[in-house]
Parts: C-alpha cells; structure tokens; sequence
C-alpha cells in the first residue's frame, strides 16, 4: 500500500453547515466513532466520479475506512489502489450481483464490520422517449434500479445480522418530476424511490437506516480530464456526455432545438455553467448522514434540489385539491355516515331489502308491503 496521503479537512468549505439537531448529527453531543464505508459500487459514476470522489476524501479526513469501488472495464485495481492507508480499492459492476457480493466480503475481510454503503452509481440518456429503443431503456434500469437492488440484496443479510447498517443511495430530483427528454432516466429514478421507501419499513426492526440523497447538478469542486460539456476529451468516439448523461441524435419529430424533448439537454447545459451545488459541501452533509442518530428518508441538497421538488409538490396538492370534489364515498357509506334528524323516531326509518313492494295511498305517502 502506498504512503498515506493526509487529505486536508473540509471544514475550510463546510464550516457551519451541519445537519438539523433533530437528526442528532455528529458533534460534541454525539461524538462520531470510526465507521467503514464502501463508496461508489459503480458502473459509471461511483467512488471514482466527483460526488463519489469527495464523498471519499471526506470521509478520510474525519478519520473513517473506506472502500472506493471503480468501474470494471474502465479501471485497473493498480488505479484503484494508493489511494490513502485507510482507503481500499476495488472494481465492481453493479449489475453482476457476485461482483457487489465480492466487494462486500472484500471489506469485511480488510476493515472488519462495514457501517455504511453508499451507492452513487447511475446515468441516463437524453432523447425523446420515442427515440430511446429497448436496449437504451433495459441498460438504464440495469445499472440504475436493478443496480441498486443488487446492492441491497447482497449486503442486507449481513445488517440484519450485525442488526445495523445504513444506506446511503443518491438518487435524483428526476425521482420526484418528470423531465421532458430523460424519460428512462426519471422512470429509473422513480423506481428506485420507490423501493428505498418501501425497504425502510421493512428493515427498521432490524435497526437499519437509508437516506435518498437528491442532490442539485454538482459542481466539480477540483481539475478533471473532461472539457466544459462533461466529456473525456481524450475520447472522441463515444456520445457526446453532458455530466453523466449520454446525449441521443434526436429523430426528426424533435429536433428542432424548442422541442420540449430537448429540454433535458438545455437544462443540464444550463445547470453546468451555473454550477448551483458544491460536491464538497454535499459529501460532508452525506458523511454527517452517515454518524447522525435519526437519518431522513430523503435528503435535498441545493436550491435547485429544494426549489424544483417544492414546487412539484405544491403543483401535486393544488390539482389534488382543484380535482377532490369528484371523490365521492360508496352509497352504504354515504347512508351510514347520514346524520338523522333530530326528534325522529328511528322505527320510522325502513331500510329497503329484495322483495319488498311500495305502493302509493292517499295523501301521496307510501306504504311498503314486506315480501
């Protein structure tokens, strides 16, 4: 292994930003005790991205053990490794559920206990749903969705059995709003929401935690070797990347650069140059995340995060509440919830059943022949 290298605290950039008392966060009344983490589980974005990146340095310099997973294919273990003494590098494929079960026992076998997993892997194609074809749509949910479940299911035998551990799963504002253009994506995004929740309920007895952290666009907070769009300018072959997005030749039907299904391309565009949410800040809110006593089920970080997903929201309750007057109880509802009027006998009341028969008498009131 090589010299550990000191990486500088992250206090100089996050001085003052800290989680809510409420979720008790590391501190002088919580003093945070050593953890292991594994980072990254990638495909495409995972310890070796700029989220998963700092999310490591981050940890490292508060003292904690990490494992920094790289991408099969992409990386060498020589590559992963000399990262830190307390850093371990491995290489994973998220969809290959042995790969995310090697990673696991791995670290088990070089730090101990692991505490907490952090997947940060993912990515997306730009293109009208239209222009997506099946491979496009199966490769997202394959690394997206199926990814992350893999992960869950490789490691939670082993939190229940410790009866501890937290996950920490990067999700995305895309998996709270449908984004005109990146329809997959947010489909994939949706899905893994909806498993995360639906997971918490299941293995809280078990003292497991996860946290769905929606971050803005992230800025890169340090040098990389892609160019102002996001790509590797050192390899012109593949699709054009904005972030981690792989951007599709639009068919004629959208082309036209107002079409709504370009969208996407322009906000993501839009949101590099303006650079709204620091990587580095948001890594040392994730690892308060991971030491803090009472964790959240979602995380927003940034103002564009907050601001989209509110408005969302606020959109959800106002059509909720334009729309309710044509949600109506079941007749037997509405008769046993019928108040009856003061001072009547309830032997006038006669509910009707099959057979009974109502003739007309005089002075037009009915009378009810029981069959």
């Amino acid at each position: 292994m090589a010299a550990s290298r000191d990486y500088p605290s992250p206090s100089t950039l996050t001085s003052g930003l800290t989680l809510p008392s409420t979720c008790d966060p590391p501190g002088e009344e919580n003093p945070p005790t050593q953890k292991t983490w594994i980072v990254g589980l990638a495909r495409v974005f995972g310890a070796t991205g700029h989220m998963g990146r700092s999310i490591v340095k981050t940890c490292l310099s508060h003292g904690d053990n990490v494992t920094a997973v790289g991408r099969v294919g992409e990386h060498t273990l020589d590559q992963m490794q000399g990262w830190h003494d307390s850093c371990l590098g491995l290489l994973c494929d998220v969809r290959v559920s042995k790969t995310v079960e090697s990673v696991i026992e791995n670290t088990i076998r070089h730090f101990g206990p692991v505490d907490v997993i952090v997947n940060c892997t993912g990515y997306g194609v730009i293109g009208a749903c239209e222009d997506q074809d099946v491979c496009d749509l199966r490769a997202q949910f394959e690394t997206n969705f199926f990814g992350c479940l893999n992960i869950v299911q490789q490691s939670l035998p082993y939190f229940r059995k410790r009866n501890a551990g937290r996950y920490l799963i990067f999700s995305s504002t895309s998996g709270a709003l449908g984004v005109p253009g990146l329809g997959p994506y947010c489909a994939t995004k949706y899905a893994v929401e909806g498993l995360i929740e639906s997971l918490l309920y299941e293995v809280d007895a078990f003292n497991i935690k996860a946290t769905l952290v929606a971050p803005g666009h992230l800025r890169l907070d340090e040098p990389t070797g892609l160019d102002d769009k996001g790509s590797d300018s050192a390899d012109k072959s593949r699709l054009p990347t904005y972030g981690h997005f792989l951007v599709k030749s639009p068919s004629q039907p959208y082309e036209s650069q107002n079409a709504p299904a370009a969208h996407a391309k322009r906000v993501v565009q839009w949101l590099s140059n303006q650079q709204p949410t620091s990587a580095v800040k948001s890594a040392e809110l994730t690892w308060q995340l991971g030491h803090c006593s009472f964790p959240p089920l979602r995380l927003l970080l940034g103002s564009f995060a907050v601001e989209s997903i509110r408005d969302r929201l606020r959109c959800i309750i106002e059509e909720i509440e334009d729309w309710k007057h044509l949600s109506f109880p079941r007749a037997d509802d509405r008769d046993q919830q019928t108040p009856q009027p003061a001072g009547e006998d309830s032997t006038s009341q006669h509910q009707l059943t099959p057979g009974d028969e109502i003739t007309e008498v005089a002075d037009g009131d009915m009378e009810i022949d029981e069959g």
